[in-house]
């Protein structure tokens, strides 16, 4: 029993030592980068109402949450994404303001993943949320952040796939597909089965423009002289057409941002979360085979909880960026100048002041009464394991 005890559920871990102390380095920074940005911190509760996150809103799905209930019968649940509760927090104190509101926040959030997919059930997420700004300029502003934040972490091979959902729902819309086609065709793109995107769209009986556009659905990469030759092909579309137009201006925004290189297009990108209404985005980079950082407009979310408001965010799974930076060995580089002082009883007083000292200076010290079971090896040897870079006996 004792020995089951030290282990943790499926899906969840300890993070200790130097990696949390990396971790920390890395919230940090990201943090800092977000704050000259001018967005403001929010913290949110890790539990809320299940409606919070329930279907009509397009967020997890039931089977995936982890429910609780309270003493008068409420249903809660675990947050498995943050967004909504940032959404019902802006609608609940920021009823009133029109103007643009820019809030970051870090947290954990829990999915009940089925074991056999091989992902933590718990995660840190770090973000950003702008809202009541509807323009290209602040899908702009987010995109160049999103940017910002990964060099600063580190990283410089990094891409990040940018589609619309208006394009996806659009062709929808002109195809007429019913709802199980439509649930068939995400799947082929989630599981990035573009010949079967190809194979799929042959059965369908469309029009020669129509179906050029659905097979764009199936490649990689849409550069600007493609999405010249798909807004050709989406003249007597006005949904599509409107997606393809918000790309082409966010690009020339991009360019000015300097940041276009580290953008692609990718007209296929789709989102679990049924919320997105503009664009919508996923970061990666080598040694992680999932996003990094994820993203995208969500302008009809606030009305769910009584407030209009076009809005756009992202988040960092940083546990996936964490993994990347040390699959590619960059190193985040953690300071050690601590002191350990071991000291005698009747030295005591000296070791007390000694420390109080130094810890009013801003450093980092350890006192240790001396120990006759041990011997001064010892004491080098803890600290040697702990990054301890000065130890003085008393």
């Amino acid at each position: 029993m004792k020995k089951k005890l030290l282990h943790t559920p499926e899906g969840v871990r300890d993070i200790y030592n130097e990696e949390y102390e990396k971790k920390l380095i890395l919230q940090d920074s990201l943090n800092q980068m977000l704050r000259q940005y001018g967005y403001h911190p929010i913290q949110t509760p890790t539990f809320e109402f299940f409606d919070i996150f329930g279907r009509e809103i397009g967020t997890t799905p039931s089977k995936d949450l982890y429910k609780f209930f309270d003493r008068e019968g409420n249903t809660l649940v675990l947050r498995p994404d943050i967004t909504p509760s940032i959404a019902r927090c802006a609608a609940k104190y920021f009823g009133e303001e029109d103007m643009p509101i820019r809030l970051c926040y870090m947290g954990n959030t829990f999915i009940n993943n089925s074991s056999y997919q091989g992902r933590l059930k718990e995660s840190t997420q770090l973000g950003a949320e702008l809202l009541s700004d509807p323009s290209v300029d602040a899908d702009a502003e987010i995109l160049s952040m999103v940017v910002a934040c990964l060099k600063t972490a580190g990283l410089r091979d990094f891409q990040i796939s940018v589609g619309h959902a208006g394009f996806f729902g659009g062709l929808m819309e002109a195809a007429g597909l019913l709802e199980e086609q439509e649930e068939e065709l995400r799947e082929l793109i989630s599981n990035k089965n573009f010949f079967g995107v190809e194979e799929f769209v042959d059965t369908l009986s469309l029009d020669a423009d129509l179906k050029e556009l659905f097979k764009m659905l199936g490649t990689f990469y849409t550069g600007p002289d493609e999405l010249s030759g798909a807004k050709r092909c989406a003249k007597a579309y006005p949904r599509i057409l409107a997606a393809i137009e918000e790309l082409e201006e966010l690009h020339a925004i991009l360019e000015v941002y300097e940041v276009a290189r580290y953008i692609s297009f990718e007209l296929g990108t789709i989102s679990n979360y049924q919320y997105y209404t503009g664009i919508i985005f996923a970061g990666y980079t080598f040694g992680s085979g999932e996003p990094i950082v994820k993203g995208g407009r969500y302008d009809k979310l606030l009305t769910y909880f009584g407030k209009e408001s076009a809005s756009i965010g992202f988040a960092f799974v940083i546990d996936q960026l964490m993994a990347a930076l040390q699959r590619q060995k960059i190193d985040i580089p953690v300071e050690h100048q601590a002191k350990l002082i071991v000291y005698h009883q009747e030295n005591r007083a000296e070791a007390i002041s000694q420390a109080k000292e130094l810890r009013g200076m801003g450093g980092c010290v350890e006192l240790a009464l001396w120990d006759s079971a041990k011997s001064k090896d010892d004491y080098t040897a803890y600290a040697k394991r702990n990054q301890i870079t000065e130890v003085e006996f008393l």
